[in-house]
């Protein structure tokens, strides 16, 4: 596992034009499986990992700030207490993670999948959650300051001591 992120770390460090030589081996790591991945505490910050499955991964305090994630699978991983700050998880899969604790300061989850997430504590302010589904999802203390909810599915969510200050909350769905 270190092997396979220390090549991908410097492939990601070359320049455009390198990435045509490298062919088959950039699109391996590129949509790389790092099942079941440990990686609690290392910094990815900026990295691509956009379509990676990381299911099951701990990424527990993980420095994620910036990092692209957009489509990544991150169903049942370990992110409590992760730096994922002005990260791109657009359309992810965070079905059942773990997010406790969580910085997702203006982070980008549009459309992402947070069905029985939890994100008890997290800080979401400033971040874009709209058409995301979080039903089910403990949001037990979020802040969500400023945050763009419309159209997200909120079904069945524990709501309780959240700050909606300022949040986007057209579209919304409580029931049903």
């Amino acid at each position: 596992m270190a092997d396979a992120l220390q090549c991908w770390k410097t492939i990601q460090g070359k320049q455009a034009s390198s990435w045509r030589q490298l062919g088959s081996l950039t699109e391996t790591i590129v949509t790389a499986n790092f099942v079941p991945a440990h990686l609690s505490g290392q910094d990815l910050s900026g990295d691509d990992l956009s379509g990676a499955n990381l299911s099951g991964a701990n990424l527990s305090g993980a420095d994620l700030s910036g990092a692209d994630l957009s489509d990544a699978d991150l169903s049942d991983a370990n992110l409590n207490h992760a730096d994922l700050s002005l990260a791109n998880l657009s359309q992810a899969k965070l079905i059942r993670a773990d997010l406790n604790h969580a910085d997702l300061l203006a982070a980008d989850l549009m459309g992402a999948d947070l069905k029985g997430a939890n994100l008890r504590n997290a800080d979401l302010k400033g971040a874009d959650l709209s058409g995301a589904d979080l039903r089910g999802a403990d949001l037990r203390g979020v802040k969500f300051y400023r945050v763009n909810l419309k159209g997200a599915d909120l079904r069945g969510a524990k709501l309780s001591r959240v700050n909606l200050k300022n949040a986007n909350l057209s579209g919304i769905k409580l029931v049903g």
